[in-house]
């Protein structure tokens, strides 16, 4: 019988070609946990402002973990010892780190399971993956969870200049066309060091810091918080609010078996056990789609209306301001709404809401980004760069948005 353990390689847009370093990080890629990532869009619904922006959050875990390869070559360059088993957790820990996200990435936090983040569930799935692989994640787990003592290895996982970063920025910049974030991720991996068990990045590399601090800031506002892909997610999170909540009043409602588990059960962190876990790794984007297309049709005009918005793409408007929108205007436009349509407060308050997005491309509080100088001093990068803007980009910028019907509606 001829072996499985081939050489396995991916083509990547990004990066061209690309070696899954090992047999056993293949089995982790092959397990159906991991191919559900397939099934979830990276930028949630961002493909309706940026039509290309359908990649999946399958290819950023692939491609961080080619940057790690590339991370952990230059670091044992320059004298840094990372044993095989290092390295190889390293890798699983980087593919691993987003396999927690939920449908359309990061809706579903804030909907039909309550307080739990991606990162717990993240953690849930490797420890279920430990148990199948005969307990060859634990050191993958300890590093990702910042237990292990070299400090610099979860630093390559998260921190404020990691192989997902790295990933995320020019990923999403090419896929929805926006030079902007275009990265000179290469360079900046071959700057990396490590002093005193921190990660450091080299002076020489100050300028590509400086870029990527900068792409940061501007992928936020040009796509992460683009107000049409942050009110269609809005909308989103509504529909399974709307849902949930006609299904708590008696309201039958037809879903995915995997989606009506977390419509009819109440999830939080303390019941998110093994048996949740499961049905949560058969929740995808495809489960949310099928729903909408099938209330899209519902007699409840909430239910029914937000999700026509979305599938069609006929979202609310939406304004965004630096001061907080004043109450009677909002009060104004669910007047309106509910003499057109004679909806209760409660109802209208679903088509007329306010919020806020802040953007902060570089937090000084922890995990700084440190410069080495050549005589061995290190800085972080805010005091290093003559760049004044740098300065600025490490404040956050909080806006105000208020959304309601066009009026049309």
């Amino acid at each position: 019988m001829a072996s499985k353990n081939k050489l396995k390689i991916l083509n990547d847009p990004i990066y061209g070609f690309i070696t899954i370093p090992s047999q056993s990080i293949f089995n982790i890629i092959e397990h159906p946990y991991f191919q559900r990532l397939r099934r979830i869009s990276q930028m949630g619904l961002s493909y309706l402002v940026y039509p290309g922006a359908h990649h999946t959050r399958f290819q950023h875990a692939i491609g961080c973990v080619h940057l790690m390869q590339k991370a952990v070559r230059v670091l044992r360059f320059k004298g840094v010892e990372i044993s095989t088993d290092e390295e190889e957790a390293l890798q699983i820990a980087i593919l691993l780190h987003d396999i927690g996200h939920g449908p359309f990435s990061h809706a579903m936090e804030h909907s039909i399971v309550e307080g739990v983040d991606h990162e717990s569930i993240s953690l849930l799935f490797m420890k279920e993956l430990n148990a199948v692989f005969n307990q060859s994640l634990t050191l993958a787990i300890q590093i990702f969870t910042g237990e292990y003592p070299r400090r610099f290895m979860h630093q390559l996982i998260t921190s404020q200049l990691d192989m997902d970063r790295l990933d995320y920025l020019k990923r999403d910049s090419f896929y929805t066309g926006t030079t902007e974030g275009n990265i000179n991720s290469d360079r900046l991996i071959i700057m990396l060091n490590v002093v005193n068990n921190e990660l450091v990045i080299e002076e020489k590399a100050i300028y590509s810091v400086e870029k990527f601090l900068v792409a940061r800031r501007l992928m936020y506002w040009q796509v992460y918080l683009h107000k049409t892909s942050m009110v269609a997610e809005q909308l989103l999170i509504r529909v399974l609010k709307r849902a949930k909540e006609l299904i708590a009043s008696g309201t039958n409602l037809n879903a995915s078996k995997a989606l009506s588990y977390f419509l009819y059960n109440k999830v939080t962190e303390e019941s998110f056990d093994t048996r949740t876990l499961s049905v949560f790794s058969c929740l995808d984007d495809y489960d949310i789609v099928l729903a909408m297309k099938e209330w899209a049709n519902h007699d409840d005009y909430v239910l029914s209306n937000l999700c026509k918005m979305v599938i069609n793409r006929d979202l609310l408007k939406v304004k965004i301001k630096k001061k907080k929108p004043a109450k009677a205007k909002i009060e104004k436009h669910i007047e309106q709404l509910k003499q057109k349509h004679g909806l209760s407060d409660k109802e209208a308050s679903y088509f007329v809401f306010t919020g806020e997005i802040a953007n902060l491309a570089y937090t000084r509080e922890k995990n700084n980004i440190n410069i080495l100088h050549k005589n061995g001093k290190i800085n972080d990068v805010i005091k290093v760069s003559d760049q004044l803007n740098l300065k600025a980009l490490s404040k956050t910028v909080t806006k105000y948005y208020i959304c309601y019907p066009k009026s049309k509606h």
